[in-house]
């Protein structure tokens, strides 16, 4: 699977969708090409580097070669303000295609995709989350929210991503733009915007058993129903006050020894816990004839000492419950976290910086960045996945802030005729080749 997921082969799936990239402008120049400024901006995210156009252009000038050609394919490298300008008129969707992709190539490899696959299924997490706001700067495709006299104007956006419980890695795929919709008398919402991704993306799941992981803002008929008529299941946090009708149902059904019910005792290393599940079968979920019929779970973790409750959630789901299931489901709906823990978290506190303004832009350019964003750290993902070196290489290095570190100073002060040749001098200088 290295040779088919290499660099160099995860670099051509990107340069290639970059060549056709449309170009607005009407002048004679064109010195720097779109694929030039959309893979000079991967470069900067690639590699955590806010100044590393700025340093390979440096390079060029005393050396006559530079890293951005050499690692990235960068021809001519633009300025800062070029790329903005080069590619704010850019629309978002010419930027879907690598996403699914990779994930095709992931999906083929048997080993890989198994590695996925909790129970046959694969667990897609989706989570809204904000990455750009300013009461002063602002597009026509932001979200505008005014308090008292104040706009208050903002980007966000729906990130799915594949997860699985134990597993540290998730792969980001395509994004949701939260934006006004054409036509549309209010304003877009995470609810509607997940809707679009499922209607648009469904088929690009065809061949594998997929499982939706949501919040309880997606556990409602109209979005459960979707996901039944395109054949994926789901597994969504399911709360009282929004579900009075399947609660009424339950509470009769526990009145009548109709609730499954199982425990396990858990020693954590420090002491013990109660882990309790409750379940149960075909529950409506709102209260009118018209109603989908969802199976239901719960899990509350006690502590045995104190008594106190550390853990309390339930779900909704189209997955059978039992005795001998209900454990399985329960750690998938719980799974949901990790594209906030190990994909959001990442991407905003851990060096990709993804609530930093890189430039805002008229049109698409706070989008379009984010999408390089989110590539450049799909690629991490895949090689941390499918390549051995780069995978020894992280593990010595320990922490992530170290790898990034090293990648800006040597990219700034050596040249590496290509990424594998980089990886290869980290590899011999940490002398992991003897261990």
């Amino acid at each position: 699977m290295a040779n088919a997921l290499s660099f160099g082969k995860l670099l051509t799936i990107l340069s290639d969708a970059f060549m056709q990239l449309p170009d607005s402008r009407t002048g004679k120049n064109g010195r720097y090409t779109m694929c030039d400024a959309a893979l000079g901006a991967f470069g900067v995210f690639f590699t955590q580097s806010p100044s590393f156009l700025a340093h390979q252009r440096d390079m060029e000038r005393r050396k006559g070669y530079n890293n951005a050609r050499s690692l990235f394919g960068v021809e001519h490298i633009p300025s800062d303000p070029q790329i903005r300008n080069l590619l704010d008129p850019l629309a978002p969707i010419h930027l879907r295609a690598p996403f699914w992709t990779i994930l095709a190539l992931l999906g083929q490899d048997a080993d890989l995709a198994c590695a996925y696959q909790f129970h046959g299924s694969w667990l897609c997490s989706l989570d809204g989350t904000q990455y750009f706001s300013s009461t002063k700067i602002h597009c026509s495709n932001c979200t505008v929210r005014v308090r008292g006299d104040v706009p208050y104007y903002s980007h966000t956006v729906l990130i799915p991503a594949l997860v699985k419980p134990r597993k540290a890695e998730v792969i980001v795929l395509e994004p949701e733009f939260i934006t006004p919709q054409d036509g549309a008398e209010k304003q877009d919402c995470e609810r509607k915007a997940a809707h679009r991704w499922i209607t648009r993306n469904a088929d690009q799941f065809a061949g594998h058993r997929v499982t939706i992981l949501a919040d309880d803002l997606h556990c409602n008929h109209p979005f459960c129903e979707l996901l039944v008529v395109k054949k994926l299941a789901f597994i969504m946090t399911c709360k009282p006050d929004s579900h009075p009708a399947l609660y009424e149902e339950i509470e009769l059904l526990a009145k009548m020894g109709a609730v499954g019910h199982i425990e396990d005792r858990r020693w954590t290393g420090k002491g013990y816990e109660r882990w309790s599940y409750d379940f149960v079968q075909q529950v409506p979920l709102r209260g009118d004839a018209n109603t989908l019929w969802v199976n239901w779970c719960a899990l509350t973790i006690v502590n045995e000492t104190t008594g106190e409750v550390l853990y309390r959630n339930a779900f909704a789901t189209n997955h059978d419950l039992s005795q001998g299931t209900v454990r399985d489901v329960v750690a998938a709906g719980r799974a949901r976290w990790k594209i906030e823990n190990e994909g959001n978290n990442v991407l905003k506190n851990h060096g990709y910086h993804m609530e930093h303004n890189f430039g805002h832009g008229q049109h698409y350019l706070a989008s379009v960045l984010l999408m390089l964003l989110l590539l450049a750290f799909l690629f991490h993902t895949v090689l941390q996945l499918c390549d051995q070196k780069y995978q020894r290489v992280r593990a010595e290095l320990a922490t992530r802030t170290t790898f990034f570190d090293d990648i800006r100073a040597l990219t700034r002060y050596l040249f590496f005729e290509s990424w594998e040749h980089l990886l290869d001098f980290m590899f011999t200088q940490l002398e992991l080749a003897a261990k």
